[in-house]
């Protein structure tokens, strides 16, 4: 292959390898099978193949320190030891253990807060600041790793999340502060790191600041100017590649242009209208990375559409001083698209993943240095896939078409009021102060995974499968109703995703053995892919929720996922508005309620985790987002009688600017994640006075640790200091699909209890 003249760059790369190698590994070291030293060995060699992969396929710009072993928000706070008091850390380098401690909790504290990166559906872990917090280098990630690609005949450019950026992730603890005034402190160790980086050989350092996708204010812009300021006086070596992703520099494209910096990288797929823009203005010195391929989802790319927007980019500018890249690091995307060889061939056509994304950026790279002749067969094969995917009848569906036409204002909005439904409810439901139940599913365990491999591959029979998942149905009812859970749930064990489970069951969808992405930690997602419209051809959880239910008198919950959330958990077509496709489920769904609420299922829970991630990052287009959002709630949960009682559940979100949009869901109960938070997302419900119920997690599913009673009972004394009794449910944070019985059973069972000393503590008030 010749040397390009236009360098090709990758932001970051997927961790977790081709089969999910780092995942298995990680879950081995947690569970005691294997050393520290074995999982380390797992991580050398992934990010090997990392950057040989990268290599082979002709990027010119690899980056290192993209790797991590749990969350590369994790890894910034052990690089400048902001570990709170409470793991033990004394100094020195944080322990991988201590590491894992912050991540996953452990006896001694529970585990940091966890939210949503940007409007992507991966989790960081969330910084927490003391108010005169001091940093301190105490984990040289960034120059190991690049030292260690360069013993591998790399030279890597290193990446580093920014100062700016990474303060103003984190959070105050303990005291009321803005954790940007906290910057003088933090400063010199990262140009201590920017230090050994240079002399360890490394000439240019990739520094992330999507902060500058957000709206900022003064403050952040001088944080900004005082961060890069002192990096160009410190360490004026070392040249600063700034990158920014995830939307468009809008009004802070002034400052990012005005800081002292070698590079600037701009994500041209989320803000294609900036490009123009930035190649314009941008000083004549500073070279442009432009992130023209999309490191967010998996269509394949225009590759002429794409040259026509870059050739005259390149043209306006010196060819070295432009690059060309995704649009952000290709963490959200599966690894490579060769491995789906059981894959539709004509969908296969239209799917990019991180390998083949690279390829289309070399191709880019070639076409840009040499011509489009260098390139005409990969371009005229791209071609006839986008023709094809455009014209193919699996597409498009008049019947769906016509069916959102037909929707109209009144369906979207329930009979009555809540207070009538509550008391309606209530009538038919006879529910005790402080209602228990649990947010849906209960622990995928080996067994139950096994048996549907088994089945999956054909060694199990339908009717022996079925027996298998009606057994362990029927063993969390009976569990459930022994240990006095008020509301059951049915356990989900036929179940393997809450998306995928409904996506395999809706025209317009389609599924990847391999398209695995990481969520957090080892946790890892298959993302379906939304190619066409999207109908409901048959009832989807009627049979399981109807079972269930014929199983107990108390009422069983029907459990479905909700239009925003399978919307954004998924791969999105990219040829309709987002508002439209999620219209589309919605009306599926609504199908469903109706069925479910037919079979006599009384409580139907209908989990929106993702309508928060979906916000977009500017507070301008917030409005029309939630319009079209929140209205997708309600078509899907509108059709019902006033006696059926719907429920969501959402999860690490913060409430406050979007509270009114969360009450204009008017679901009957919203169950929340805030355990982590010790009751604090609160604080957003008691200013508003939400009027309907309110189910506050009382204990943190994201951890191995089980609390105790007391906690779970100071928990709910929090929550009833902010709101009334007679709002408040009690449940976990979130589902327990990936605990373990060991772990669930005693956590239920005193979480009941808990809400039993509530109910009793009450009974003595009132005496």
């Amino acid at each position: 292959m010749s040397k390009l003249s236009i360098p090709v760059s990758t932001l970051g790369t997927p961790r977790i390898g081709p089969r999910r190698e780092l995942k298995f590994a990680l879950e081995s070291h947690w569970s005691g099978k294997s050393s520290e030293a074995d999982l380390l060995q797992v991580a050398a060699g992934l990010r090997r193949a990392n950057w040989e992969r990268q290599h082979a396929l002709g990027v010119t710009n690899i980056p290192s320190n993209d790797f991590s072993l749990y969350d590369h928000v994790l890894d910034t706070a052990c690089m400048v030891g902001a570990v709170p008091p409470a793991y033990g850390w004394t100094g020195g380098d944080v322990p991988l253990e201590t590491y894992f401690a912050m991540a996953r909790g452990s006896e001694r504290a529970p585990a940091l807060e966890m939210t949503k990166w940007f409007d992507t559906n991966y989790h960081y872990m969330v910084p927490e600041f003391a108010e005169g917090q001091r940093f301190e280098l105490a984990s040289t990630k960034p120059i190991d790793e690049f030292m260690e690609a360069k013993s591998h005949g790399f030279h890597t450019r290193p990446v580093l999340v920014g100062p700016v950026t990474f303060l103003k992730l984190g959070k105050a603890h303990g005291a009321t502060f803005d954790p940007l005034d906290l910057l003088p402190g933090l400063l010199p160790v990262y140009v201590e790191v920017l230090r050994r980086l240079a002399a360890s050989g490394a000439d240019w350092v990739q520094i992330d600041e999507p902060c500058l996708a957000l709206d900022t204010d003064a403050k952040t812009e001088g944080a900004l100017r005082g961060a890069y300021d002192t990096f160009a006086s410190e360490v004026p070596e070392l040249k600063v590649m700034l990158a920014t992703y995830f939307g468009a520099l809008g009004d802070n494209l002034d400052t990012a242009l005005a800081l002292p910096v070698a590079g600037l990288h701009v994500d041209a797929v989320r803000a294609p209208e900036e490009l123009d823009r930035v190649v314009a203005r941008a000083p004549r010195d500073m070279v442009l990375s432009l992130g023209i391929v999309d490191g967010r989802n998996v269509w394949r790319s225009d590759l002429q559409a794409l040259l026509g927007r870059l050739e005259p980019a390149v043209a306006a500018r010196r060819a070295d001083h432009v690059e060309i890249a995704p649009s952000c690091s290709m963490i959200h995307v599966p690894i490579d698209l060769e491995l789906e060889e059981d894959l539709d061939p004509e969908l296969r056509g239209w799917l990019a993943f991180y390998a083949q994304k690279m390829r289309e950026l070399v191709t880019l790279g070639t076409a840009l240095a040499e011509g489009r002749d260098a390139v005409r067969r990969e371009i005229e094969e791209t071609e006839i896939a986008l023709l094809g995917r455009m014209a193919s009848p699996r597409v498009h569906d008049a019947t769906v078409a016509e069916r959102l036409r037909a929707v109209t204002p009144g369906m979207d909005r329930r009979r009555n009021a809540f207070e009538v439904r509550k008391r309606l409810q209530q009538e038919a439901l006879a529910l005790p102060e402080f209602p228990t139940t649990t947010i849906g599913s209960f622990p995928q365990t080996a067994e139950v995974r096994k048996a549907r491999a088994a089945h999956a591959r054909g060694e199990w029979s339908d009717v022996a499968y079925m027996a298998f998942l009606k057994e362990e149905t029927e063993k969390a009812i009976r569990w459930q109703e022994a240990i006095g859970i008020d509301v059951l749930v049915h356990g989900e064990f036929e179940r393997n995703d809450m998306v995928q489970y409904f996506g395999e069951q809706l025209s317009g969808y389609a599924f990847t053995k391999h398209g695995w992405v990481q969520s957090y930690g080892s946790r890892c997602v298959r993302p379906p892919v939304i190619y066409g419209d999207v109908s409901r051809p048959q009832p989807m959880t009627l049979d399981w929720a109807r079972y269930a239910q014929s199983l107990t008198r108390k009422p069983v919950k029907g459990m479905l996922t909700g239009p925003v959330t399978m919307l954004q958990w998924s791969f999105v077509r990219d040829d309709l508005p987002r508002s439209q496709v999620c219209r589309q489920i919605a009306l599926a769904l609504r199908d469903e309620v109706g069925d479910l609420e037919a079979a006599g299922i009384q409580i139907i829970q209908i989990d929106e985790p993702a309508l928060r991630e979906g916000l977009p990052l500017r507070r301008e287009e917030w409005a029309t987002y939630l319009d079209w959002a929140v209205g997708a709630f309600r078509l899907a949960s509108s059709g019902v009688r006033d006696e059926t009682q719907i429920h969501t559940h959402m999860c690490y979100s913060e409430f406050n600017d979007i509270i009114d949009s969360i009450a204009g869901m008017d679901a009957d109960v919203i169950s929340i994640e805030t355990s982590r938070s010790r009751m604090e997302l609160l604080e957003a419900f008691v200013a508003y006075r939400y009027p309907n119920d309110i189910g506050p997690g009382v204990y943190d599913i994201h951890s191995p640790r089980v609390p105790t009673t007391q906690e779970m009972v100071d928990l709910l004394q929090k929550a009833v200091e902010r709101l009334s009794g007679g709002q408040i449910w009690v449940n976990p944070d979130c589902g327990l699909k990936t605990r373990g019985w060991d772990e669930t059973r005693p956590a239920l069972q005193r979480m009941v209890e808990a809400a039993r000393q509530l109910r009793e503590g009450l009974r003595h008030a009132a005496e």
